[in-house]
C-alpha cells in the first residue's frame, strides 16, 4: 500500500488535454498575421491582385448565395423583338434583373463589385499612405461602375450608365463615412490615439490597441517606433513587421 502511495507521489503531474478548437484558432491567426505580413512586403501590383481575387471570390459566395435565395423572383428576359415592349422597359427590366438574377448572375455581379472595390481601395492605400473618405469614395465609384458594365443596368448608354452608378456609389459610400465618423466618435481619453488606432484597424491588428495603450504608445510616438519599442509592450514579430512598414510606407509618419 505504501508503496503504491510512493509511486503515485512520483509519477509526474498529467497534462489538462488541449482545446483543439482553442490550437486550430491560433493556427489559423499566426497564418493570417504571416499571409499579411508577406503581403505588405510585395509590390503594388501583386497586392493588390491578390487583395482583388480574394475579395472577389468571397463577393463571388455571397452573390451566388443571395441569388439561390431570390432564384424563384427572377424575372425572365423577353424576347428583344417583343411587340408593345419600348427601350425604357426594357432598361427597367435589365435593372431589376441586375438585383433578381440566379446565382451564376450574381455571383457575378457581386465578384466584380466586391473585387474591384478591394482592388482600387489597397492601391489607394498604398498611394496615399491613408484610408480616408476620398480613397473610400473613389473605390465606391470604380466598383459601381464596373457593377453597372457588368449586369448591364440601366439605359443603352453603357458609358453613361457606367459614369452614374459610379457617382451614385460613390456617394453613398461618403454618406455611410462621414456617418460611421459622426456616431463613432472616440472617447475623450482616446484621442491621442486615434491614428493609431486607425493604423491597427487598417492592419487587422486591433487586438493590439490595449498593448499600445498600456505602452503609452500614442499618435505621437508613431514616427519613432522601433522593434524593441515593439515588443516591450509584447506584440509578435508577425504585427511588429506589419507596423514598422506601415510607418515606413507613410508618407507623413517619414516626414515627421
Amino acid at each position: 500500500m505504501d508503496g503504491k502511495q510512493s509511486a503515485a507521489m512520483l509519477a509526474p503531474p498529467t497534462t489538462p488535454p488541449t482545446n483543439p478548437v482553442a490550437q486550430l484558432q491560433v493556427r489559423i491567426k499566426e497564418l493570417e498575421t504571416g499571409f499579411r505580413a508577406w503581403l505588405a512586403k510585395q509590390p503594388t501590383a501583386v497586392e493588390a491582385a491578390v487583395v482583388t481575387a480574394t475579395s472577389a471570390a468571397q463577393g463571388a459566395f455571397i452573390g451566388a448565395l443571395m441569388g439561390s435565395l431570390t432564384s424563384d423572383a427572377a424575372i425572365p428576359s423577353p424576347p428583344p423583338n417583343a411587340p408593345g415592349f419600348n427601350p425604357q422597359a426594357m432598361a427597367s427590366l435589365k435593372q431589376a434583373q441586375a438585383f433578381t438574377g440566379g446565382p451564376l448572375v450574381q455571383a457575378r455581379n457581386f465578384a466584380v463589385m466586391t473585387g474591384t472595390n478591394a482592388g482600387i481601395s489597397c492601391v489607394m492605400r498604398r498611394i496615399r499612405g491613408v484610408e480616408d473618405m476620398q480613397s473610400s469614395m473613389v473605390a465606391a465609384f470604380g466598383s459601381g461602375a464596373m457593377f453597372s458594365l457588368v449586369s448591364g443596368m440601366g439605359g443603352p448608354n453603357q458609358a453613361l450608365n457606367a459614369v452614374t452608378s459610379g457617382l451614385f456609389f460613390a456617394l453613398v459610400q461618403g454618406g455611410i463615412f462621414k456617418a460611421s465618423e459622426k456616431f463613432s466618435q472616440p472617447p475623450a481619453d482616446d484621442m491621442f490615439y486615434s491614428r493609431t488606432k486607425g493604423m491597427l484597424t487598417s492592419l487587422g491588428l486591433q487586438n493590439y490597441e490595449k498593448n499600445f495603450k498600456k505602452g503609452l504608445l500614442n499618435d505621437a510616438t508613431l514616427p519613432l517606433l522601433t522593434d524593441s519599442a515593439l515588443r516591450d509592450v509584447k506584440i509578435p514579430p508577425g504585427p511588429r513587421l506589419l507596423i514598422l512598414d506601415h510607418i515606413q510606407r507613410n508618407p507623413d509618419l517619414v516626414k515627421r
